[in-house]
């Protein structure tokens, strides 16, 4: 992969309760990712840019949340879909985001 896409693959870590809850118990981290991302791009981007042993990534699509508009003036709106990776690091490995 070129050292350019590494950049654009991931967007950055996806900081939550449940993030961080997974950090602890599974060894897994959460990042957002580029919508046409693929499993591998997103192994070798942790992998390269993180110095870590990566196990094992599994994707997920997350829809955009229709949000209403005021009072009958607009139709309202729609937040952008994203697309986020669960990465899953080697036992001895860790990244600090902190």
């Amino acid at each position: 992969m070129k050292p350019e896409r590494l950049y654009n693959v991931l967007l950055g870590a996806q900081i939550s309760e449940k993030s961080s809850a997974l950090a602890d118990s599974a060894n897994q981290r959460v990042f957002k990712v580029a919508k046409d991302a693929t499993r591998d791009e997103i192994r070798e981007a942790v992998q390269t840019l993180y110095e870590v042993t990566v196990e094992g990534v599994t994707t997920l699509n997350v829809r955009g949340k229709v949000k209403g508009g005021r009072a009958g003036r607009s139709k309202g709106g729609k937040r952008p879909d994203w697309k986020k990776a669960y990465v899953r690091l080697a036992a001895s490995q860790d990244i600090d985001f902190g």
